[in-house]
């Protein structure tokens, strides 16, 4: 007995060698809480376009932060380039932080 193998497209559903297929790894969607792997063909997500300019922010405090993913142009209507620009880092001292030496014991 023998055992015959045909992979489509999870897009399409045509059938093709495997060689011809790309991996397309969904890392998130509103539907899934995991990373998702399609099977699709070349030119099947042409019609996607690039986005490029994308702000990705966090907001919030402790455990209820949420991420947003907005447009530049969406952002800067509502934060100017000057504020982000000036605005501390998250990692390291802030500017100006002063590192005061522990008094030593008398």
């Amino acid at each position: 007995m023998g055992r015959v193998v045909k992979l489509v497209s999870d897009i399409s559903g045509v059938e093709a060698d495997e060689s011809a297929f790309e991996k397309c790894v969904v890392r998130r969607h509103p539907v899934i809480s995991e990373a998702k792997r399609l099977d699709v063909l070349p030119g099947e997500l042409d019609g996607l376009r690039h986005v490029t300019a994308l702000v990705v922010i966090e907001i919030g405090q402790g455990p209820l932060k949420q991420q947003l993913v907005v447009t530049h142009q969406e952002f800067s209507a509502l934060v100017g380039d000057d504020v982000v620009r000036a605005a501390p880092g998250t990692r390291g001292r802030r500017l100006g932080a002063v590192i005061r030496a522990p008094e030593a014991q008398k």
